[in-house]
């Protein structure tokens, strides 16, 4: 049997909800697609998508958590293809104060969202 599986969705535990909503509907364009909630109130699971391409980015928020996550040393990480001019891309995630590292040779940055998990943008080619 020849398995053949596609991509659905990678997942962030967030700690403010709002506010991560906000940063990557305003960092990367991302928009809610769907939302799911405990009826006891204890989570809420938030789908953002970009519009072109069916992969979402599943934001978990849980009302009992205390504390922040273990984000280990950010080796794993969510990869975007910047939309239209790279360098104005970049300049405006610099504006934003969100760049945490940059590696010119290779062409690629990275930017931290409010809880601090990175994310690659990556020149479209």
């Amino acid at each position: 049997m020849e398995m053949k599986c596609r991509f659905a969705h990678y997942n962030f535990n967030i700690k403010d909800l709002d506010k991560s909503i906000e940063f990557y509907g305003k960092a990367l364009g991302l928009k809610p697609k769907q939302r799911k909630e405990a009826e006891d109130g204890s989570f809420v699971l938030m789908f953002l998508g970009d519009g072109q391409s069916d992969f979402l980015l599943e934001l978990t928020w849980l009302r009992d958590w205390k504390g922040s996550y273990n984000l280990g040393d950010n080796e794993m990480h969510l990869a975007v293809y910047a939309a239209g001019d790279y360098d104005k891309v970049r300049e405006f995630h610099r504006e934003m104060g969100c760049i945490c590292y940059e590696n010119e040779s290779m062409g690629v940055y990275f930017i931290t969202d409010p809880d601090g998990y990175w994310i690659e943008i990556l020149r479209d080619n």
